[in-house]
């Protein structure tokens, strides 16, 4: 009986191994698709492109693996920066994520954007320079950010931000704020884009 157990969890492991790894890729491809066509209106995935439910929630399971992949590090950024009890506000971090993908001034990974910057000092998302552990520590909150992630990487996220590639916290007034155009109001967040698509 034992043995049969062992056996059952073994294969269950191999499987969401692989559906992690099919997600992977795919994604890859998807922010590849995106940063390719910053700033236009592109066409949804492929069916066979597009990352399944079950693909995005095999990825990352105990929200503690390295940052290395597009679904880990988009899904973390909305985790930490967003309030979590919000999914618009979730779904809006996710916007400035993918608006800023490829643009001129930001990388073109979805890694790359979040971690520009140092890990610690100066850097585009607190979450990733405030010298805390970065693991997510809410599961069902961070599957939650996951879906989001999948979603935002499938293009069948709306951009609720009207373009968004800046946002703060309402407690704080930085500076930088006044150089670009407000454009929207979410939870806990005001968000901002570029005058003139000059972003950095």
């Amino acid at each position: 009986m034992l043995l049969l157990f062992v056996d059952v969890s073994i294969a269950a492991d191999q499987t969401r191994k692989k559906e992690a790894s099919v997600a992977k890729e795919k994604a890859a491809v998807l922010e590849e698709m995106a940063s390719a066509n910053s700033g236009d209106t592109s066409p949804l995935p492929e069916p066979d492109e597009t990352i399944t439910r079950l693909q995005a929630r095999a990825v990352d399971p105990t929200g503690d693996e390295p940052l290395d992949d597009a679904i880990t590090c988009l899904a973390r950024s909305i985790y930490w920066e967003a309030n979590r009890t919000d999914n618009a506000e979730m779904e809006a971090i996710a916007n400035v994520v993918i608006n800023r993908l490829g643009h001129a001034g930001f990388p073109n990974t979805i890694c790359g954007v979040v971690k520009q910057g140092q890990e610690q000092g100066a850097c585009q998302f607190s979450w990733w320079c405030d010298g805390r552990p970065d693991a997510a520590q809410e599961e069902a909150v961070y599957t939650r950010a996951k879906e989001i992630a999948r979603k935002a990487l499938n293009q069948q996220l709306k951009d609720s931000t009207d373009g968004a590639m800046y946002f703060h916290n309402k407690k704080v007034t930085p500076d930088w704020s006044k150089e670009y155009i407000r454009t929207v109001e979410v939870g806990e967040h005001i968000f901002y884009k570029p005058t003139d698509d000059k972003a950095k």
